[in-house]
């Protein structure tokens, strides 16, 4: 399907909702039953958050763009990974990440370390888990008046299942797929009397997968038990466990296409391993406690605070395509290393939200501080291999030992913000927000490799403003303007990349203006228009001819637009789509393109109840062409566009128990999903169906 034609049917979509005549009666959930508040939504449309500004805000009223994928969404499309919700999320790129953590690009950046949980920072390497989370909340744009350091392109915050005060919930799902994958969870909900309840959420996932010798398993619980104190605090308390152990896979390489032309992935080879079997793996052990405690001081004067802590220890181990193919049946080049990481995390917030009037002015003001301490453990080993090229017309399996060190590092970051934020009321017609934050970045470490300890630190300081201006020409329609910063230490997201010639250079610095619009056609139904543009100083980006290393490149500049329809077109029918115009570049040198960034990314899924027991669902996704790394004068892979329809069907047996059946790639399209670099880059699956089966008591 053509961009053109997409946009043609999206046209058509918008101008029915408009017009619809079909009233609905939108069923919000009810907060009341909520102890700790997660934001309300109905069905595939979220109306507030609590995250965009920390307080809880009608998303009408944030002037930057906000993408929320509910519950009830997730389900339908039985989603198991960030990346499966992000491919249906325009104007966000999903990365291979090295096969073993969540890795996204975000208007033109790409993080592996902009991930929070509730609003606090879960930034270590690994693939995040649904089984326990309400909604997901995906903001572009710099977030650093509330985030913090990063998040230049934007944030991915993830909102946990919290206790319900009032319901008895005794829930589970199965599901098994033709590739041999399947999983099963539970969540079960139980009041502790008048003033309590407890939550508990747990998985266990099997990971097998279209491609060779790819499969893993997963599995994790999380209690939540929280307490109304009285009828004006509360408290929660959480604890995840989650223990991942899955093959690395990093994909297929890429092959030359003809003189001053970019490479291509291979073809033919979409379920090849270019790994070892058995050697290939990377393991996760992850424990994460939090303390969660909301209360009112006054009538008009309200607290929230967050303290996290959280232990990761982490290893992968990869053998992986190193250089392109000589040709379609040639050799292709092997390398291989051991990463072994160990995390600790200590994060606390505590905010104030003080509603006051000025006058005609009307004042929603936010007073926080946050403080952090990060210790990371990080040591790498080059694999020898026994044979380091794969022959592709007779392929063998190497052996490998991982006995060369190339980097041992420890390092300790510890950082404290505070900021202030005003959401200011100037009548009916008017708002403004605006704000600024004070972080300090400290970072101490150790380079002990080689022999001789090599000590660096940094110390950063940074003020992150945020204004914007909102018109409401009536209580349904917003347009906006907004221009707010982030910036990125020189040590990176994972603290690796300050080095003892680095330590004196200055952080990153991420500068975003935006206008846009936002229209509740419906209670049940919104729209939302934006254009933007992101700029990146003092930028680094992976180097394509060693992606271990890093570049410097000067100033990128990343413009766009960016569309969405979210709600319901009638009351039987649902919708969350959009379509994003994205041009990356180096500024001042159009031929310096980003990688991963392809120009246009449209998606639409619908779902249809023909009654009160059957359903369905249609998905369409369409990305066009992008460059795998950073296009500079070297040879670039190009993966080229792809179009991929997705469906659904539902039954309800009774009230209580649901049959759904997802088919991915209908139409059993070929196409290359996403990549890491030029020669890394990940085959999407053949046609396949996943069966699932819902119980709810």
């Amino acid at each position: 399907m053509s961009v053109s034609t997409f946009a043609l049917l999206s046209s058509s979509l918008f101008a029915q909702a408009a017009f619809a005549e079909e009233a609905y009666e939108a069923s919000i959930n009810d907060d009341a039953r909520t102890i700790i508040v997660t934001g309300e939504s109905d069905g595939y449309l979220a109306s507030n958050s609590v995250t965009a500004t920390k307080t809880d805000t009608p998303l009408i009223d944030i002037p930057q763009t906000i993408n929320v994928v509910t519950r009830e969404q997730l389900d339908d499309q039985a989603h198991h990974s960030l990346a499966d919700i992000l491919r249906y999320v325009p104007g966000t790129t999903v990365g291979q990440g090295e096969g073993n953590r969540d890795q996204i690009t975000l208007r033109g950046q790409n993080t592996t370390a902009d991930f929070f949980l509730d609003g606090v920072r879960d930034d270590v390497q690994y693939y995040r888990g649904l089984y326990n989370i309400e909604r997901v909340e995906i903001l572009k744009g710099p977030y650093a008046l509330i985030f913090g350091r990063g998040g230049g392109g934007g944030i991915i915050n993830r909102v946990q299942k919290s206790p319900l005060s009032e319901d008895f919930i005794y829930a589970g799902q199965a599901s098994i797929n033709s590739l041999g994958a399947y999983d099963v969870s539970a969540d079960i909900n139980a009041p502790l009397g008048d003033a309590a309840a407890v939550r508990i959420n747990a998985v266990y996932e099997n990971l097998d997968s279209h491609r060779d010798f790819v499969g893993g398993e997963r599995y994790a619980w999380n209690p939540y038990v929280a307490f109304n104190l009285n009828d004006a605090w509360k408290l929660g308390l959480s604890y995840e466990y989650v223990n991942d152990d899955r093959t690395t896979d990093r994909g297929v390489p890429s092959i030359a296409t003809g003189a001053g032309q970019p490479n291509r992935p291979i073809a033919g080879y979409r379920d090849q391993f270019f790994g070892v079997p058995g050697v290939n793996r990377t393991r996760l052990e992850a424990q994460i406690a939090k303390l969660r405690l909301d209360g009112q001081l006054a009538s008009n004067l309200s607290f929230s605070g967050t303290m996290l802590y959280g232990d990761y220890d982490k290893i992968y181990v990869n053998v992986y395509a190193n250089g392109a193919a000589t040709a379609q049946n040639g050799n292709v080049a092997l390398a291989a290393y051991s990463d072994p990481t160990k995390r600790e995390n200590f994060i606390a917030q505590a905010n104030l939200v003080w509603d006051v009037e000025t006058g005609p002015l009307a004042h929603k003001i936010l007073v926080g501080a946050e403080y952090g301490d990060q210790k990371s453990a990080n040591r790498r080993f080059n694999g020898a291999l026994s044979n380091a090229v794969l022959n592709l017309a007779n392929p063998v399996f190497p052996t490998v030992s991982f006995n060369t060190p190339s980097r041992d590092t420890v390092s300790d970051v510890e950082f404290f913000s505070a900021y202030f934020q005003d959401q200011i009321s100037i009548g009916d017609h008017i708002d403004v927000v605006a704000g600024l934050r004070y972080d300090s970045f400290d970072i101490e470490g150790i380079d002990l490799f080689p022999a001789v300890d090599r000590p660096f630190a940094r110390e950063d300081e940074k003020v992150s403003p945020r204004l914007g201006l909102i018109f409401k020409p009536q209580e349904n329609i917003s347009l906006y303007g907004s221009y707010s910063q982030s910036f990125l230490p020189r040590s990176g997201d994972q603290f690796l990349a300050l080095t003892v010639t680095q330590q004196n250079l200055a952080p990153e610095k991420f500068t975003n203006y935006e206008i846009g619009a936002k229209w509740d056609v419906r209670p049940n139904l919104n729209l939302t228009f934006a254009a933007f543009q992101l700029e990146r100083s003092n930028a680094t980006t992976p180097d394509p001819l060693n992606p271990l290393a890093s570049i410097n490149i000067g100033m990128t500049r990343t413009q766009g637009i960016e569309l969405a329809a979210t709600g319901r077109i009638s009351s039987s029918w649902q919708v969350h789509g959009g379509y994003s115009y994205q041009d990356a570049k180096l500024a001042g040198n159009d031929s310096v393109r980003l990688g991963q960034v392809p120009k246009h990314q449209a998606s639409l899924w619908n779902r249809y109840d023909f009654n009160d027991r059957f359903a369905g669902g249609l998905g369409i996704i369409h990305q066009s062409s992008q460059f795998a790394a950073i296009r500079t004068a070297a040879n670039t892979t190009k993966l080229p566009a792809f179009t991929r329809v997705d469906a659904a069907l539902y039954y309800d047996l009774n009230d209580a128990m649901q049959l759904q059946l997802n088919v991915e790639n209908l139409l059993d399209t070929n196409y290359y999903s996403d990549a890491h670099n030029n020669n890394n880059i990940s085959t999407g699956a053949p046609i396949n169906g996943r069966f699932t089966i819902r119980a709810k008591f």
